[in-house]
């Protein structure tokens, strides 16, 4: 008989109604061969107002997918299995750690009512039908961008070995302009802040379209590695990442892109990835690794051409868990909602080791949204004609190899004190804060003394005096 897997929907073993009420939707992997038995300290980072914003009826970005995400990882009770923590917004001040000054006040100042009187600004920031304004567009530029600085500071403090913000991965963003449906770069602050700590940081980008505004900003540097995966043919937005994209000055060979053609399929992108990446991490040694997750890539998606499947995205972030380095997790593009939530929740049982039954929970809200087959994994791979030929990838591979083999070591930095790091507190508030440490902590020591004097008591003969 064959053995039927209990995360198997069409077992042929029957379950009474009470039975399935408790049983859960996810097993756990203990000690699997691939990583070795790595169980990291997994954090969730989220705010439940970013997806309530709204590009516009038309645009194809649709926040509301990092609720349809959020429901899917509860109702597979994966929260269970990981700190969560609402974060705050991110600062004015974090925003100027990367974005100038007029951008972040333009950003601050401008409404969907008032715009007609910013008609010079409105050309000048680059706003239009790919970056429009919209209702709350700075508080929602506040929220995903605080969740992603929350994030490197657990990965920092210790606190977390990854680190996941759905709503954060907007990498086209620009020190002085919006692009691609990214008004602020969320990955290159969080960089930023890691850059306090680590030495050297890896940038991982599997996002259908090109991480432009991250490569930008750290291509004259040699402490942070930028990769990315994307499709490529000098028209398709944003029309860079070509293979001879390698860095400038000391920056020099710290890019690497990878582009690739329409239709790529699950073993090619893997193969491909897999091959790429050892040697990426072995030659640069990395200390801390971001891996944008945007799900763009995926077949099926709505502004996209690739035929990729979520297991094989899967398996690019599950592979980069493998090598055990603190990483953190971010969403990006997506545009085809019920399967970026469906990948991200995927993405999420990997980063905890769980593995989850491919039929959805039946009691999540919008499971509507998921019809007809209600699958964790509907068939996304058959809509493109596959155009990377193994001779283009055979080649495309030398090439890559070719510019890593300038990486003889990884890139060593100089010891010195740390700088400090913007917690988004005023001297004020920080002020209140240890102030209300001070006093809990009296009232602790206070406590303490009263249980002594209590503990000293009930050991005491009978008949004795405990002054």
């Amino acid at each position: 008989m064959a053995h039927n897997s209990w995360s198997d929907p069409d077992s042929s073993f029957a379950t009474d109604f009470r039975t399935a009420k408790h049983t859960p939707f996810f097993e756990p992997i203990i000690n699997t061969f691939n990583d070795g038995g790595y169980k990291p300290n997994v954090s969730y980072h989220y705010n439940p107002d970013v997806a309530a914003y709204h590009y516009g009826v038309r645009h194809p970005m649709k926040p509301f997918r990092l609720m349809l995400t959020d429901h899917l990882v509860s109702g597979y009770k994966l929260h269970e299995q990981m700190d969560l923590y609402q974060t705050e917004r991110a600062s004015k001040e974090e925003l100027l750690n990367f974005h100038s000054a007029d951008y972040i006040e333009f950003l601050q100042r401008i409404t969907p009512q008032n715009s007609t009187k910013f008609a010079d600004d409105l050309k000048k920031f680059n706003i239009g039908d790919d970056c429009p304004v919209f209702d709350g567009m700075y508080d929602y530029c506040q929220f995903y961008a605080g969740a992603s600085l929350d994030a490197s500071r657990k990965l920092i403090s210790g606190m977390s070995d990854i680190a996941i913000n759905w709503s954060g991965g907007l990498h086209h963003a620009k020190k002085y302009e919006p692009s691609g449906f990214c008004y602020v770069n969320d990955i290159v602050m969080a960089i930023l802040n890691l850059l306090r700590v680590h030495p050297r940081v890896l940038y991982i980008d599997i996002d259908l379209h090109h991480g432009d505004g991250v490569q930008e900003a750290f291509y004259l540097t040699d402490r942070v590695m930028t990769v990315s995966f994307h499709k490529y043919n000098g028209e398709f937005f944003p029309g860079t990442g070509n293979y001879d994209e390698t860095g400038v000055g000391k920056g020099k060979h710290f890019a690497l892109n990878v582009p690739l053609q329409d239709g790529i399929d699950d073993s090619s992108y893997v193969k491909l990835f897999k091959s790429v990446i050892e040697p990426v991490i072995t030659k640069f040694r990395p200390t801390v690794i971001i891996q944008q997750c945007g799900a763009d890539s995926l077949g099926y998606d709505r502004l996209g051409c690739f035929n990729l499947n979520i297991k094989a995205h899967g398996e690019c972030v599950k592979y980069v868990k493998s090598f055990g380095i603190p990483m953190m997790c971010l969403g990006g593009g997506g545009y085809t909602p019920r399967n970026v939530s469906r990948l991200w929740c995927y993405e999420t049982s990997i980063m905890t080791n769980n593995e989850l039954s491919s039929k959805l929970p039946d009691d999540i809200p919008f499971r509507s949204w998921f019809e007809p087959d209600y699958s964790l994994h509907p068939n996304l791979g058959d809509r493109f004609e596959n155009k990377n030929t193994k001779k283009y990838l055979d080649n495309l591979r030398v090439q890559l190899m070719e510019n890593l083999r300038y990486l003889n070591q990884a890139p060593s930095v100089q010891m010195q004190e740390i700088p400090p790091d913007l917690q988004n507190l005023t001297t004020d508030e920080e002020t209140k804060i240890l102030d209300r440490l001070k006093r809990e902590s009296k009232f602790d020591k206070y406590k303490d003394e009263q249980r002594y004097y209590i503990n000293k008591k009930d050991e005491s003969r009978r008949g004795e005096l405990l002054d």
